[in-house]
């Protein structure tokens, strides 16, 4: 079961995509659901901002990217806001779920 909603915005168009994942989800799947999402809509990207997550961390995701030549940018740690753009769509998620929720 789904417990987690990964959001990816691209910075250009502003375009938000929520996947819903699971915090188990391994690297590799997550790669495919990215791939079958993302890329196949947008193509590859030129860069990419993350969050530290150990998943987009780990040396798979790293070879994925090198292979499609894309650039991983991390955030600064306890610096979330880096990526302002994403944070606004995540606070805006939450509103729209808490006010389901209370209806």
């Amino acid at each position: 079961m789904n417990n987690s909603i990964w959001v990816i915005v691209d910075r250009l168009t502003k375009v938000a995509h929520l996947l819903a994942v699971r915090d188990s989800d391994k690297v590799e799947t997550l790669a495919e659901l990215y791939i079958n999402q993302i890329v196949k809509l947008h193509g590859v990207p030129a860069d990419i901002v993350s969050d530290r997550d150990p998943r987009f961390t780990a040396a798979f995701w790293k070879a994925l990217l090198g292979a499609m030549g894309t650039e991983l940018n991390l955030n600064t740690t306890f610096h979330p806001e880096t990526d302002g753009q994403t944070e606004r769509t995540i606070r805006t998620l939450e509103d729209m779920i808490r006010m389901c929720i209370l209806d």
